[in-house]
């Protein structure tokens, strides 16, 4: 593990793993099992190599908070459910982070970060989230036109558009000018009015080719943490990368980022020193064949040995 000292994390290093199988923010079968395949690959094992002491209680099984009904809000996809599930990973997360870990939340589809940032908030109410995605998912109610939620955990955190009473719960601690993405192409017509609105920074893939993503890295930061002294929350699809180098989930989108480009994100934030929770999210391995899948789970894992302290990560 990288020498660096964590500024907020005490002593052992502690990452928590959060197996998260839930597919209810979206309608593609298979992205539940992602978190499985990570596991299996060997990703705690990799971690504990680089030196971190590593939790893992098993997958939290959703299933038994299954609502009795579902209720008609717009054309939501499964609202009650995807709200119960969130606030499950909400208090799962928040419990680590009070507890000094470093929790790290293997999806599953998207919409679970409104969980997982929701719990990384209660113990680090000023922390900054970096969101890499080819997807903004900050559509509200009013402009999703597909209903699925994992397009749209973004607004409940910041706390726009109308207000369903099924996330009551979500507290919209998080501020336009706390969150940046980093790696977007494919977004909705709203979702670009809101991101102009709330004047919230995105650097396009347009702007990965035209500064690099070294560049790209250093403005991001100076964004959302310009002291670099603020707890970072990192937000990871990896339908952010090319479909070349992450074949094996939903939504892909060419044009991404490529291997050493997603892997120097997390390894710049990981030299920050300000790393507090971790999500991996959208491996789907029921979407391509073998190959690709085990070619995308790979590649999951890699990015998280990255953020978590491995430089050669693109090595093994």
């Amino acid at each position: 593990m990288s020498a660096l000292v964590n500024k907020f994390l005490p002593n052992p290093k502690t990452i928590a793993i959060v197996g998260c199988p839930f597919s209810g923010g979206q309608t593609k079968l298979g992205v539940d099992k992602g978190p499985i395949h990570l596991v299996e690959a060997g990703l705690i094992e990799q971690l504990q190599d680089i030196g971190w002491k590593v939790e893992f209680d098993g997958h939290h099984q959703f299933e038994d908070i299954q609502p009795a009904s579902q209720p008609q809000i717009g054309n939501l996809k499964n609202p009650k459910l995807v709200s119960h599930v969130c606030e499950s990973v909400a208090n799962v997360v928040g419990g680590h982070t009070k507890n000094g870990q470093l929790p790290v939340t293997l999806g599953g589809d998207h919409s679970l970060a409104m969980g997982t940032i929701s719990g990384t908030l209660e113990s680090y109410p000023d922390a900054c989230v970096i969101w890499v995605d080819a997807h903004a998912d900050i559509n509200t109610s009013e402009t999703t036109g597909s209903g699925n939620i994992h397009g749209m955990p973004v607004s409940f955190l910041l706390g726009i558009g109308q207000k369903i009473p099924e996330f009551s719960w979500v507290c919209p601690m998080l501020k336009p000018e706390r969150i940046v993405y980093i790696g977007l192409r494919d977004l909705d017509a709203g979702e670009k009015r809101i991101l102009r609105e709330n004047k919230i920074k995105a650097f396009s893939m347009h702007e990965v080719d035209k500064y690099g993503i070294g560049k790209v890295m250093e403005m991001a930061l100076d964004h959302v943490n310009p002291n670099r002294d603020l707890p970072i929350h990192l937000s990871f699809d990896v339908d952010a990368l090319d479909p070349s180098v992450a074949p094996s989930t939903g939504t892909p989108v060419r044009g991404g980022l490529t291997f050493r480009e997603g892997h120097y994100i997390c390894e710049a934030i990981h030299e920050t020193g300000l790393l507090v929770a971790l999500d991996l999210m959208e491996v789907n391995p029921s979407l391509a064949d073998p190959e690709s899948v085990r070619q995308t789970v790979a590649v999951g894992c890699s990015l998280v040995r990255a953020a978590l302290g491995r430089r050669d990560a693109y090595n093994g």
